[in-house]
């Protein structure tokens, strides 16, 4: 490799240390550490991934029995205070007191101690259900004992789901890399491309002063002078929308990584050498099968929905629960008025098995089920595409890659060549035996040479990440 080939390749590979001391700096891999850190499109990946953590945590909670309390207090109107009677004992008792035709009491001491007491305690008893203030408090236990496998399947559903999210994290931060990274070497090739613009107008100026020279000794006219100045204003007019682009560049960079701008902030790193040998990716389609998180995704998503086909199906089929409960009740006149618990007199203790089957519910379990198949096969019908496009994919990806090694090849002699044509070129117009036109004309042609090399450089590495995201590898 010439001089001249091994500077712009320096250049080409290697981001100046930025002038400030003072400005903040990231290289590459403190650039891609923060945009993983504070990147919008991470932490919505990672809010996902909480929410699918707290389903499993909720699907493990349906197999658990579910105990609730119930309180209810009720005002009914149009009723009278409900006072104890009694009538029925005072009434035995009077006619205890009075004799029948045959001289025999007209009621015994069985009636007035037994009967008379029991039918006023039932007519009492029956009185206090119409109290205007009417309470219960109630704590009821249900334990699901048979659910055609929805809680077990729901808890699977849950898991696959996690892992769908844990995949997509790691997916979507693969993503922020290479988008940072792809980032990071375009503000390489802009920084760079101003250095290349800088020499050539160090280069420029000093034809401009050979030429203010040639003037006074009348070895150069006007019009020579013009044309240098003219392209010198060309020159820093490139140069003045490169340092913009810059601007730009970083700002993007910057917004990536999820940061404010920063007027003051350097980049510093290098970009992959195309000749230091890196390993090419591994294409075989059975292994990038594996690697590719997105395949992943569907693959999973797939087993998710084939399980919801078997939850839609379980609406079919019965459902029994165990339920057990303790509930008291207390009537009064007024709100403020409570009996105190009484273990055998008003609370309700009980124990049921409920069988729930739904006979018809117009046909909705029925659609359920054509749904949810019908959700499997377009995820099923999505991974076939996704393989193909897979394969596609690599192949236009290969396919650039190697345009981007001959890319090179061709640059090289380019600069190369047109290095020589400069040097040549300048010599003998210092000489007299070349025009100003034609100085100028090599002088541009070594400056595009260079960009077009760095430009070449940089494509490459685009390619080759491309390539490495293509395959899973990256």
């Amino acid at each position: 490799m010439s001089r001249h080939l091994g500077t712009i390749s320096a250049i080409a590979l290697c981001l100046a240390a930025p002038q400030l001391v003072l400005a903040t700096t990231y290289t590459r891999e403190e650039a891609v550490k923060i945009a993983l850190e504070k990147s919008s499109d991470v932490k919505t990946a990672e809010e996902e991934l909480i929410s699918a953590n707290s389903q499993v945590d909720a699907g493990y909670g349906n197999a658990l029995p579910s105990i609730d309390l119930d309180a209810t207090v009720t005002r009914i109107f149009g009723l009278d205070d409900v006072k104890e009677s009694s009538r029925i004992s005072d009434a035995a008792a009077g006619m205890a007191q009075s004799n029948d035709e045959n001289g025999y009491p007209n009621a015994n001491a069985f009636d007035t101690q037994v009967i008379g007491p029991a039918l006023d305690g039932m007519t009492n008893q029956m009185m206090k259900q119409a109290y205007r203030w009417q309470s219960s408090v109630g704590l009821t236990a249900t334990q699901i004992l048979y659910a055609q496998g929805k809680v077990g399947t729901g808890i699977q559903i849950a898991k696959t789901y996690k892992h769908i999210k844990e995949v997509n994290l790691e997916n979507t931060k693969a993503n922020v890399r290479y988008s940072v990274e792809n980032a990071f070497d375009q503000l390489i090739y802009l920084d760079s491309a101003i250095v290349i613009l800088q020499e050539s107008k160090n280069m420029l100026q000093e034809n401009l002063n050979f030429v203010e020279q040639s003037m006074k000794s009348g070895l150069a006219t006007e019009l020579d002078l013009i044309r240098v100045q003219l392209s010198m204003d060309q020159l820093n007019s490139k140069i003045n929308n490169m340092e913009k682009s810059r601007i730009l560049a970083r700002n993007a960079l910057l917004n990536t990584m999820g940061m404010d701008w920063e007027t003051d902030v350097q980049f510093q790193g290098e970009l992959r050498d195309p000749t230091s040998g890196y390993a090419f990716p591994d294409t075989s389609m059975a292994n990038v099968k594996k690697r590719r998180k997105e395949l992943v995704m569907l693959e999973a998503t797939e087993e998710m929905l084939n399980k919801n086909v078997s939850i839609e199906q379980g609406g079919y089929k019965p459902t029994i629960a165990l339920v057990g409960g303790l509930k008291y009740s207390n009537n009064q006149n007024e709100f403020y008025k409570w009996d105190a618990p009484d273990w055998d007199e008003n609370i309700n203790k009980y124990i049921a098995l409920n069988l729930k089957m739904n006979l018809f519910n117009g046909m909705k379990t029925k659609e359920a089920v054509v749904q949810a198949k019908s959700n499997l096969r377009s995820t099923q019908i999505q991974k076939e595409t996704a393989e193909r496009g897979f394969r596609v994919q690599i192949e236009s990806c290969v396919n650039t890659l190697s345009d981007a090694d001959a890319q090179i090849e061709i640059a090289k002699r380019q600069i190369d060549l047109a290095q020589k044509n400069y040097d040549l070129t300048n010599a003998a117009y210092k000489i007299g035996r070349e025009t100003q036109l034609n100085l100028l004309t090599a002088e541009n042609s070594l400056r595009t040479a260079k960009l077009d090399y760095m430009s070449a450089i940089v494509e490459w590495n685009k390619a080759y990440n491309a390539l490495l995201q293509a395959t899973g590898e990256y």
